[in-house]
Formats: structure tokens, sequence, C-alpha cells
């Protein structure tokens, strides 16, 4: 079942209210950096608000890297007081990203992931990646949907790339672009060898460790969709 725009808003809003609660109990207890937090439980029972909740929100605020959490240790302040405040007002100001903004996003991360990729790649990420362009050819030719065979595909590269930040960002963008772009008329009649054609191209350019061919290749896989948000 697809969640609403009105129902991602409403989780937005909520998590970062707990994001605020959390943020005054810092205040309140004055904590300073390598300071623990109260335990989950702790926060949970003095909120009024499930455990769940805590946690994601604590992990929202670990992956901007206010927050750091120990093994076995608990939850530590990763920055001073005042920069978490700092931070903290900026994160949940945040709006959520438009459509066209993830996907300028994630063209300039596959153009760098495939660079890298052709000059970092091993004999065993290029299998990787060709057996995920044999799966999304596969799906493709059956008609079938092929979105998650293309995401490994890409994601295959990402790791190649050896680069485990891109990696990460193109794990946390691409799944909200495959979920809102169109994709169904994409490959109809002649164009599905056209999109199994840039698929290879890809793949053999990185094969010949060919960077500069691989990054085109790529710009021209990405051309469509780059035209869709103009």
């Amino acid at each position: 079942m697809k969640i609403s725009l009105v129902d991602k808003n409403a989780n937005r809003l909520f998590q970062n209210d707990v994001i605020c609660k959390i943020r005054d109990l810092i205040n309140i207890r004055n904590l300073e950096y390598g300071d623990k937090l109260p335990s989950e439980r702790i926060m949970s029972e003095k909120f009024n608000i499930k455990r769940n909740h805590i946690r994601e929100a604590i992990r929202k605020l670990e992956f901007y890297g206010v927050l750091k959490s120990m093994a076995q240790s608990g939850t530590i302040l990763a920055i001073g007081l005042t920069g978490f405040n700092g931070m903290v007002d900026e994160i949940i100001s945040l709006d959520p990203p438009s459509f066209d903004e993830l996907v300028e996003t994630r063209i300039s991360l596959e153009l760098k992931t495939v660079f890298l990729a052709s000059e970092r790649r091993t004999d065993a990420d290029l299998k990787k990646i060709k057996d995920s362009l044999n799966a999304y050819k596969a799906r493709i030719i059956e008609g079938q949907d092929y979105l998650e065979e293309d995401l490994l595909f890409h994601l295959a590269i990402a790791k190649a790339s050896k680069n485990k930040t891109l990696l990460t960002l193109m794990l946390l963008i691409t799944p909200p672009i495959l979920s809102t772009y169109e994709r169904d008329k994409v490959c109809e009649g002649d164009k599905i060898e056209s999109e199994i054609k840039k698929h290879e191209n890809i793949y053999s350019a990185i094969a010949n460790k060919d960077p500069q061919l691989a990054e085109e290749m790529m710009k021209d896989h990405f051309f469509k969709l780059s035209k869709y948000i103009e």
C-alpha cells in the first residue's frame, strides 16, 4: 500500500517533534561533547512516546553526526551543545527534496561512481555488475517490472567505485526516485533494445577501464531523465 504525501508529511512532522524533545532534554541537562544521553527506555517513558520512535529520531541525528551510539555504552553527544542546537535547527527546518532535486543529485552521483568504478573495479566487481546486467536484461525482455534489477545494476557500479560515501548517498536517494518516476513508457516496442544497449555500453566501458567513456555512456543513459526534469 502506498503512503500518501499527507501521511509522509505527518510522519516527518512527528519525527521532528521527537527530535525537538530530545534536544530540549539535552539542553535541560546541559550535556556537552561526549556526555551520555538517557536511555531509549527512559526517554520513551518521559516523552510518553514509543521506543521505536525514539530510536528512529536518534538514528536520524546519528546520520547527521550530532549523536553517536557506542556499543554497550549508549548514545553520546558527538559535538558541543552550541553546535548541536544549531544543527538540530537546520535538520528540522529541512524540507523534503523535490523529485527534480533528487534526480539532479542522482545523475551527479552516477557520473562520479561510474568514473571511479572504471578505474578501481576488480574482476569480482565486474562479475557482479555483469550478473546484475543479465538479470536486468532478462526482466526487461520478458516485459516484467525491472526497476529493482536496474537499481541493483547501478548499486553494483557504486560498490565498485570503492567509495562508501557515494554508495550510501545512492542508497538514500535512489529508492524515492524509483517510487516516484513513471517508468512504464520507457521501454515499449523498439525502445527495449535501446535501453539494454545503454546498459551494455556502460558495462563495456567499465570492463575496458575507460572512465571517460563510462561517464559519457552514463550521461547518455540518463539523457531522457535529465530532459524529463527540465
